[in-house]
């Protein structure tokens, strides 16, 4: 009997720590609740501990639920295990359609695509028309942040990567941008395009009510307010 009485106050008290939850109650639980959201560094969509576009989405998001965030900063890796085991609710980080993590997470539905592309100077009055960029950009000079893969991108274009610390529009070179950062740096798209990303967020496997809560918030934003949102983030870096 007393041995029995001990498993029963194991079971209670586990069941009041409220760790792991049942599959299925994360809508019920962040509604006026928590939101407890891992984040990893990702200029300009997250910087952590709460910070950059996506964080701020976040916060519109548990505004609507009447929730409070807390931030769990990591590595991917890190908070996708640990969504797996619904120690978190959400993760954001500009993670990508195609991230390795179905096996641990449930994706959102991509609810914006932004393209990476080569960029000149616009028209602006007193600057003459922008300059256009042959169809074949071998042997063109392109301006590209050091260190990052749209190195290797430009390479294989066959154009000759000029590596600068940062893209300020000054370089007097087409340079390697976000498409989001066109009409803050006064850029013109010229038509080539080096790579695209389908952008989601991710939630604890299994809990569809909640997938389909943050899958609505998130396609009812405009490609225009994603922008807007990443603009603003580049402006505080």
């Amino acid at each position: 009997m007393a041995r029995v009485g001990l498993l029963l106050a194991m079971v209670l008290v586990l069941a009041g720590c409220g760790w792991p939850r049942d599959a299925g109650t994360t809508l019920a639980d962040v509604r006026g609740g928590v939101l407890r959201v891992g984040i990893t560094e990702n200029p300009p969509w997250t910087v952590a501990p709460g910070r950059g576009a996506e964080a701020e989405l976040v916060k519109r998001l548990a505004a609507e639920l009447g929730s409070r965030v807390e931030w769990y900063p990591g590595s991917e890796s890190a908070l996708m295990a640990a969504l797996k085991d619904r120690v978190l609710d959400l993760v954001v980080g500009g993670l990508g359609a195609t991230a390795p993590w179905t096996d641990t997470a449930a994706l959102t539905r991509p609810y914006v695509t932004m393209r990476t592309v080569v960029a000149v100077p616009g028209s602006r009055p007193g600057r003459g028309p922008a300059p256009d960029l042959p169809d074949d950009l071998d042997g063109v000079r392109v301006a590209v942040v050091a260190g990052t893969a749209e190195v290797a991108a430009v390479a294989a274009e066959g154009a000759v990567a000029v590596a600068v610390p940062e893209v300020t529009g000054r370089e007097g070179l087409p340079v390697v941008v976000g498409e989001w950062r066109l009409a803050e740096l006064g850029l013109s798209d010229s038509g080539h395009e080096l790579g695209k990303a389908d952008h989601v967020w991710a939630v604890p496997p299994g809990e569809n009510g909640w997938l389909a809560e943050v899958e609505r918030f998130l396609l009812g934003l405009s490609h225009e307010q994603v922008t807007a949102l990443l603009v603003a983030a580049e402006e505080r870096a």
